[in-house]
């Protein structure tokens, strides 16, 4: 057949039809598709086509079929065509599809092909032409790729995404002299600590000046003491003793015998482990001429940390 301009894209049209089941006594019967009123079908009982209307063979309105008599199963025959509905009876032709011819977001997954999208179908600027962030709110979203399902791209937020990991080192403590305190010669001495600068996460005993955590786990522990003897070359030895939970667990000390001198300084750290339940302590033994030497302290400057204990948990 000759024809002006392109060629049609579609060769053939029919109407779609539905087939009724007779039901004996039933006057109401439901249509495949919805309809605005008996119009919008061609009704044909025992081949013979039916007039519709109000009074006539039937009406039709949404997807409901009224006729106005019963039909007889197994004698009658009926079906109807929807003449608001053309069908292709024949594909578009090859190529004849373009962009104008599909709906907005009209290609759902389903009708994507897997690993159809590649590199060269994705626009790098969707994330590289924005403004990098320069923080992150605890309900951000975080896209990251999941190994444990053949990197399929996951979402979670910032709060999920940090959680356990990093933290803070607590529980903690930093306890101080606050002043200079005298100590008899040669008494291994319980350092009265009267100043907490930190204590997070454990229990400080100001009546017995010990510190326990309250968490088990891997601790460092620092001290320093600050020996003061008063007077030049009244100075023999300093010795200074962490105890945990009653028990010493390491000491330091520095011998002046040989060459004395008026002031010390003995200091060390250690890494151990801790349960909830045991409790930390400082003792400080210093030898001098005087019988009376001090320990260093005080509540400004450089005095402030002359003597003092620290711990913390470690992070594991």
């Amino acid at each position: 057949m000759s024809y002006l301009g392109n060629a049609p894209a579609r060769s053939f049209i029919s109407f779609e039809r539905q087939v009724f089941t007779i039901v004996n006594s039933q006057t109401a019967y439901t249509l495949s598709h919805s309809v605005t009123n008996e119009n919008d079908i061609r009704l044909v009982v025992n081949n013979v086509v039916q007039e519709p209307g109000s009074g006539k063979a039937y009406t039709a309105t949404g997807t409901t079929l009224t006729l106005s008599a019963a039909l007889t199963n197994g004698t009658d025959e009926m079906y109807c065509v929807f003449l608001g509905r053309a069908t292709a009876t024949n594909a578009p032709g090859a190529g004849s599809v373009g962009t104008a011819q599909l709906a907005a977001d009209a290609v759902t997954n389903a009708k994507i092909a897997d690993d159809a999208i590649s590199d060269e179908q994705l626009d790098p600027t969707v994330i590289t032409g924005q403004t990098a962030e320069t923080s992150i709110a605890t309900d951000d979203l975080i896209l990251l790729s999941d190994t444990s399902a053949s990197g399929a791209l996951k979402k979670m937020t910032r709060a999920n995404f940090v959680s356990g990991v990093g933290g803070v080192n607590s529980p903690r403590i930093l306890t101080c002299m606050n002043n200079y305190h005298t100590l008899t010669s040669g008494s291994n001495t319980k350092v009265p600590f009267n100043r907490v600068d930190i204590n997070t996460g454990g229990t400080w005993d100001s009546s017995n000046y010990r510190w326990t955590p309250g968490t088990a786990g891997t601790y460092v522990i620092s001290f320093q003491v600050f020996a003061d003897s008063g007077a030049a070359d009244n100075l023999r030895i300093v010795e200074a003793t962490i105890y945990i939970s009653g028990t010493a667990a390491m000491t330091s000390f520095m011998d002046y015998r040989d060459s004395h001198a008026r002031t010390a300084t003995v200091s060390n750290s250690i890494i151990t482990e801790l349960t909830d339940s045991n409790y930390i302590e400082l003792f400080a033994n210093i030898y001098d001429t005087t019988g009376n030497p001090d320990l260093g302290g005080g509540s400004s400057g450089g005095e402030r940390f002359k003597t003092y204990i620290s711990s913390y948990k470690i992070l594991t």
